[in-house]
C-alpha cells in the first residue's frame, strides 16, 4: 500500500537570515560576472537560493549527502529525490545587507504508483520578506522516486524548441558545480561524487544543479526584458558536467517570454516562462 504522508500537509517553519553581501559576491565570482551586488543593492532573481539552507551536523547527513529525512519535509522512504520545478512571484527585490525572513508551508503531498514505480510529489510554499514586507512568493515541486531497475531503458528526452531568438552558451565544469554546491549548502553527491552519480543514481556523469540552471535562465530573461515579475520552470532532462549547454528564448510578447535550456544533443533540459513588470 502506498504511503500518503498526508500528516505533513500544513506543516510550517520559519527561518531568519542576513542576505550577506559576501555570499552574493562569491556567486558573482563563481558565475564569472564582472560586478556583484553590494550592500544596499537589489539581490538578482534566483540568488535568494543562496540563503536559508541548513548546514547540518555530519552525523545528521543521509547517504545521498542531503540532511536525513524528517523534520520539516516528510520522511519519504523513496531513495531518490529531485527539485523538479517551481513558480516564483517577485513583488520586490530582497536588499543585500539586510536580514530577511522565510516562512515555509507544505501545501500538498501526493503519492502515485505507475510504470515509473512509486512517486511522491511534495509542494512547498515559501514567502520571503524584509521589514515585514513580502518580497518573493515561491512554490517548489520536490519529487521522490524509486531507484531505476537494473538495465531499465531510459526514455528519450524531448527536443528543444527551434529556432531561438537569442542564445547563450554555458560550460559547466566541475569547479562551477563544486562552488555552487558549497554556496548553497547542497551536499547532494550527484554534483561532485562521480562514482555515486553513475553507480547509485544511474546518471552518465556529474549532474548540473537544477536551481543553478534556473538561476541562469532568470538572469538571461532579465537581460532580455525588464524587471522580472514572475518566473516558472520545470526540469525536463539532466545536464552534465563538461558538456556545454545553451540558454535560449523566443521573443518577448505582451510582456512575457518563453525560454529554455538546450542540452548538447538538442534535448530540452529545462523549460521556463518569464513575465515582466510594466
Amino acid at each position: 500500500m502506498t504511503e500518503t504522508y498526508s500528516e505533513a500537509i500544513g506543516r510550517t517553519e520559519s527561518r531568519d537570515e542576513l542576505i550577506a553581501a559576501d555570499r552574493a559576491t562569491a556567486l558573482a565570482a563563481t558565475l564569472d560576472y564582472e560586478t556583484a551586488p553590494a550592500e544596499g543593492a537589489a539581490l538578482p532573481p534566483g540568488w535568494h537560493w543562496l540563503y536559508f539552507n541548513p548546514f547540518v551536523r555530519r552525523s545528521q547527513i543521509g547517504h545521498d549527502g542531503h540532511p536525513k529525512r524528517g523534520g520539516f519535509l516528510p520522511a519519504v522512504k523513496l531513495p531518490r529525490r529531485m527539485w523538479a520545478g517551481g513558480r516564483l512571484t517577485y513583488h520586490d527585490s530582497l536588499t543585500v545587507g539586510k536580514s530577511a525572513t522565510r516562512d515555509s508551508e507544505i501545501l500538498n503531498v501526493v503519492s502515485k504508483s505507475g510504470r515509473a514505480g512509486e512517486l511522491v510529489f511534495v509542494t512547498v510554499r515559501h514567502r520571503l520578506s524584509q521589514n515585514g514586507a513580502l518580497c518573493i512568493e515561491e512554490e517548489q515541486d520536490i519529487v521522490y522516486r524509486e531507484a531505476p531497475a537494473p538495465g531499465a531503458k531510459k526514455s528519450d528526452p524531448a527536443p528543444a524548441p527551434e529556432p531561438a531568438a537569442r542564445s547563450e552558451t554555458v560550460a559547466p565544469d566541475p569547479v562551477l558545480l563544486f562552488r555552487y554546491s558549497a554556496l548553497t549548502s547542497n551536499g547532494h553527491r550527484i554534483h561532485y561524487d562521480r562514482a555515486y552519480a553513475q553507480q547509485e543514481e544511474d546518471y552518465r556523469d556529474l549532474v548540473v544543479h537544477g536551481p543553478l540552471t534556473a538561476t541562469l535562465l532568470q538572469g538571461f530573461a532579465s537581460a532580455v526584458g525588464r524587471r522580472l515579475a514572475r518566473f516558472e520552470f520545470r526540469g525536463m532532462a539532466p545536464l552534465f558536467v563538461d558538456r556545454p549547454f545553451s540558454l535560449q528564448c523566443g521573443d518577448v510578447e505582451d510582456g512575457a517570454l518563453s525560454l529554455w535550456a538546450r542540452g548538447p544533443e538538442g534535448e530540452l533540459a529545462m523549460q521556463a516562462k518569464a513575465a515582466f513588470s510594466d
